[in-house]
């Protein structure tokens, strides 16, 4: 059981801030310099808060990790206050979809890449499809 009550929760909550995803989103970075892919941004004002963007394209990228984005076979719940965690991530992949759906309607490509995928062979031909920069 929890010892907060919701509204202290969720203060308690947004205090987080999201530290271990640097290690992703810079090996992602690194990903993009040694395959000298520019004209991406950080920070971008796009709904969601894109990890990268890529303006001229109209790309919206989301490195995504695989427990706070509910991945399918990744994502690996704590026994210890299960209902709350099962919501949480239910509510963040709701949102995710929501996300994506708005961007695409305002004419926006999104790549959502999985933290595990980021290095993989797949993840750099992808991202070159969706900004047509072919394979080199």
């Amino acid at each position: 059981m929890d010892t907060f009550d919701n509204k202290k929760r969720s203060w308690i909550m947004a205090q987080v801030k999201s530290s271990g995803a640097r290690s992703t989103e810079q090996r992602f970075l690194a990903i993009l310099r040694e395959h000298h892919i520019t004209g991406w941004r950080r920070n971008y004002p796009l709904p969601g808060k894109p990890d990268f963007v890529f303006p001229k394209a109209r790309v919206a990228i989301f490195v995504d990790g695989c427990f706070w984005h509910g991945h399918p076979a990744r994502c690996r719940m704590p026994e210890a206050n299960r209902e709350y965690w099962e919501k949480k991530i239910q509510r963040n992949v709701e949102r995710d979809k929501a996300v994506t759906r708005a961007l695409r309607k305002r004419s926006w490509k999104v790549l959502r890449i999985w933290e595990h995928k980021v290095a993989d062979t797949t993840t750099l031909r992808r991202l070159r499809r969706v900004l047509e920069l072919g394979d080199s």
